[in-house]
């Protein structure tokens, strides 16, 4: 018998928004117990890949047709307050930009109304030989799809 508590944690959209949470564990902190700065890209990435799925991107399918796969081309992160052991986080995502071959997405890890840090990543679709191309039309659209609800709440 199975249980809510035996399902993985799903973030998701509200409004354009993707929401993600998580809490800062002892292997996240250095010595002090504040996060280490790379592990801020980690809960990024988390937070991408949920997004990805909650827009209904099956990455894994992709990556299996042989089709492609999504690689970070570019990577932003400006550091503002420091995270701590046991704080609860929520990476905020939004879709910046959708290009033909790559899409850039903006996140900011939040503790409550506090800005920790933001991110900018541009994130390339790529064939299995590493060359950018055309990521699949649906996926576009769901992602403008997903742009246009900045553009309704503005």
């Amino acid at each position: 018998m199975t249980s809510p508590l035996d399902q993985p944690y799903r973030g998701g959209f509200v409004g354009p928004e993707h929401r993600f949470a998580l809490t800062v564990y002892f292997e996240d902190t250095d010595t002090a117990g504040i996060v280490y700065y790379a592990n801020y890209l980690k809960f990024m990435e988390r937070a991408r890949s949920d997004m990805l799925r909650a827009a209904e991107v099956d990455q894994r399918g992709a990556l299996e047709a042989g089709t492609g796969v999504y690689a970070v081309a570019e990577a932003h992160v400006r550091y503002l307050r420091p995270a701590k052991l046991g704080d609860d986080l929520v990476i905020v995502s939004t879709l910046d930009e959708v290009r033909a071959a790559s899409v850039r997405i903006h996140q900011r890890v939040m503790r409550g109304d506090e800005l920790c840090a933001q991110g900018r990543i541009t994130a390339a679709f790529l064939t299995p030989d590493g060359r950018p191309t055309r990521q699949p039309r649906e996926w576009v659209a769901r992602f403008e799809d997903i742009r246009s609800k900045t553009k309704e709440q503005a």
